[in-house]
């Protein structure tokens, strides 16, 4: 198929190549453009556009899709279907309706659970056992889009640098499945009932609470690693955890019990 490819962070590159490796013809790959990062605050490419140049694929990073010349330059790429997987940027009805096929959605949960923007962090955050990746056909709703396939994934204790890396080769390949033979994966609206939103992150969030109690503070542990990390403040200096054990001993929400770090939690 003559694809148009939709992404930005390292998520999207496994579906990105996936998608090149089956031989489709990739005609744009649109992403967010350049932002300032690391201390001199340069722009710096996303992960998308880097493997995208490497490939030898056109890159495109509007600001907005909303614009009607833009919507045209997208439309006369004549694609097939356009592949969408954590793009950053909202598309409008022509957008959507531009392809033949229409525009197909990588998305890190197991709809209709944590539609939006941070589903693996809401996840592990919640205590969900199990988390996966579904196909979905877009439309103007946020996620809202009728479901092709989806694979589920056990949660365990993998943090959300771990559970991203494996949702995203996941959904790759079911991807290129769905793609090879559409009419076996038909499309099924979502049900109404079981329906969540996962809000974009707060920084602030990252804050342990251990007055929650141990799960909770080791859910944000993992939620938050590799960012923005979690973290807690120790005799005026700011403390980041990576990992963390649940132990059974008594002690008051925040006190630091030992050398080891053993802190004091609500249950």
């Amino acid at each position: 198929m003559r694809l148009v490819f939709m992404g930005t962070p390292e998520f999207a590159v496994p579906a990105l190549d996936a998608l090149v490796e089956a031989g489709h013809d990739l005609a744009a790959v649109y992403c967010q453009p350049p932002r300032p990062a690391g201390r001199g605050k340069a722009l710096q490419a996303s992960p998308v556009e880097k493997r995208a140049a490497a490939l030898g694929i056109e890159v495109r990073h509007p600001l907005s899709l909303k614009d009607a010349d833009e919507q045209a330059r997208f439309a006369a790429l004549k694609a097939d279907a356009a592949v969408v997987a954590a793009y950053g940027l909202i598309l409008p009805k022509p957008i959507l309706a531009a392809p033949r096929l229409g525009c197909f959605n990588i998305h890190a949960s197991l709809l209709p659970r944590w539609r939006g923007a941070a589903p693996i962090h809401r996840a592990i955050l919640a205590g969900d056992a199990i988390t996966g990746v579904t196909i979905m056909d877009m439309e103007a709703g946020l996620d809202t889009g009728p479901m092709r396939a989806k694979v589920e994934v056990p949660v365990d204790r993998k943090t959300a640098g771990v559970l991203t890396e494996e949702l995203a080769r996941k959904g790759a390949a079911l991807m290129v499945e769905v793609l090879t033979a559409l009419d076996r994966y038909p499309a099924v609206p979502q049900p109404e009932a079981g329906v969540t939103y996962a809000a974009k992150i707060d920084k602030a969030e990252a804050r342990l609470d251990f007055a929650a109690g141990a799960a909770s503070a080791e859910r944000q542990v993992r939620a938050f690693n590799p960012a923005p990390g979690a973290f807690f403040e120790l005799d005026g200096e700011r403390v980041r955890i990576l990992a963390a054990e649940i132990e059974p001993v008594a002690g008051e929400p925040g006190q630091v019990l030992d050398d080891r770090l053993l802190i004091g939690c609500g249950a």
